[in-house]
């Protein structure tokens, strides 16, 4: 099978995209560390190696794909899917709908989290606090404990960015 939806990517992130696949036994090689800095094609990378490794008959119920924002693991799903659907065709949509590891990272923290809730002590119903929420806590426990009514903060909040002279 030809692989011209890979003939856009540089020699380098082809490289990466082709790390490990097609090998003699069938199997997908290991991981594969990519640094690079802003601007560089990450992305449009990692969605070409996700959509090359199910191309080329990766289970993707096994991919992980995580990165940071909701945005960003969005449109990373939207680009393997139309990468796939280029290559596939209509058999596409059954294989990118089965990538159900696709996400934030605290996205799939949280999903996992939920899974093995009661194996780790969790109770399924958890919650998780976000920055707002940890602060109001906070705020509550050094009322309960009399910290409030202190002259300073306890904890100290944290100092503001300062500049330094000279550079």
């Amino acid at each position: 099978m030809t692989a011209a939806y890979l003939d856009k990517l540089n020699d380098r992130q082809r490289e990466a995209v082709e790390h490990g696949v097609g090998l003699a036994d069938g199997a997908i090689g290991g991981p594969l560390l990519i640094i690079a800095g802003a601007g560089s094609g990450k992305t449009n990378t990692l969605a070409h190696r996700v959509a090359h490794l199910i191309v080329n008959g990766a289970d993707p119920r096994r991919i992980l794909l995580m990165t940071f924002s909701r945005r960003a693991a969005s449109e990373m799903t939207r680009r393997v899917q139309r990468i796939c659907r280029l290559v596939l065709g209509d058999n596409a949509a059954i294989m990118t709908d089965a990538l159900a590891w696709a996400g934030t990272f605290h996205g799939i923290g949280a999903r996992l989290l939920r899974m093995y809730a009661e194996q780790i002590g969790l109770g399924v119903d958890f919650t998780i606090h976000d920055r707002e929420d940890s602060a109001d806590l906070m705020n509550i426990v050094r009322h309960q404990l009399g910290f409030s009514k202190r002259k300073t903060a306890f904890p100290q909040r944290a100092p503001a960015s300062r500049s330094i002279r000279g550079w």
